[in-house]
């Protein structure tokens, strides 16, 4: 009962992070499952059918608030669930020896990508309203559906950076379509570990607890879409991703570091990880005061004909 208890609040708290920040609730779920010793593919099927209804949650709330490009949505989706298949069904063909360490490494490298990407540079905001091509969104959806089915998490990791890059579409309507695609890459993604797996590697009471987590998160994420720092967030959830999966990886049979070893590198990553948050929390209130202050000066500019008519 406490396991599922915890599930319940890991499901939650996952989905929380994603809907407001386009990313990271296979990645934080199935590390967190690796972490208790999850046959790999059953940690990333159990995951991805959660997703299911997570993301279909996620879509209609993001939807309701306005937070959707649909035509992003088509472009983007349908390629990715191609990918999410033959992810699936890829990772189901491998040993659990092979696969743990594998997607470990992957989820690390998703982690390091999102503590950099968010902590270094935010959020950018440049070519806001030019269109959004095919060629560039059918590759991107191809390649992101694969990584989320073999990294157990990936889909908002490489698509929602990779769009916020381009500046084309505001950080609202980039994560709000991101989560809304996603439940085509879920679907997929589950049909492929079914043929690769069948169901009795899966915990279906797991499924259902993450599942009421991240339902109850999602109109709650949604509605803190326009409201919460995605940088700061965005620092928190890499660093938590790179700390489990380093430690996933010190363990496994790759490298069987010893427990010094292990220390060293856990307070290395904790020391990192927390001056990532000092920063990103410093240069967040550093812009908020600028954009303050240049609000404040359009209204003067506004006021100026005024006061001298």
């Amino acid at each position: 009962m406490r396991a599922l208890l915890l599930l319940g609040l890991v499901g939650f708290a996952a989905q929380l992070v994603d809907g407001s920040l386009g990313m990271a609730y296979g990645v934080t779920s199935t590390t967190l499952l690796l972490a208790i010793g999850t046959n790999p593919a059953a940690a990333s099927a159990t995951v991805h059918l959660a997703e299911i209804g997570t993301t279909l949650a996620s879509g209609i709330s993001h939807w309701r608030f306005g937070n959707v490009d649909w035509k992003v949505v088509g472009k983007i989706g349908v390629p990715g669930a191609v990918g999410a298949f033959a992810g699936a069904t890829f990772l189901s063909s491998l040993s659990t020896e092979v696969a743990a360490p594998v997607m470990s490494l992957i989820l690390l490298t998703l982690g390091v990508y999102i503590l950099i990407r968010f902590t270094a540079y935010g959020l950018p905001r440049g070519n806001l309203g030019k269109p959004l091509r095919k060629r560039f969104l059918a590759p991107l959806g191809l390649f992101a559906g694969f990584v989320d089915s073999t990294g157990g998490g990936g889909w908002g990791p490489v698509g929602t950076p990779a769009i916020l890059a381009s500046g084309r579409l505001a950080p609202r309507k980039v994560i709000g379509s991101i989560d809304a695609s996603e439940f085509l890459v879920a679907i997929a993604a589950s049909v492929g570990f079914f043929v690769g797996l069948g169901s009795e590697n899966i915990d279906f009471s797991w499924v259902a607890v993450l599942l009421i987590g991240g339902v109850i998160a999602a109109p709650i994420a949604a509605w803190l879409v326009r409201h919460i720092p995605p940088r700061i967030l965005g620092s928190a959830v890499g660093g938590l991703i790179v700390l489990t999966n380093v430690r996933t990886l010190l363990r496994s049979d790759w490298i069987d570091a010893s427990g010094g070893v292990q220390t060293v590198a856990y307070l290395a990553i904790a020391i990192i990880w927390a001056g990532a948050i000092t920063y990103s929390v410093r240069e967040y209130r550093k812009h908020k005061d600028e954009e303050t202050v240049e609000a404040y000066e359009e209204e003067l500019r506004k006021e100026e004909p005024t006061a001298s008519s």
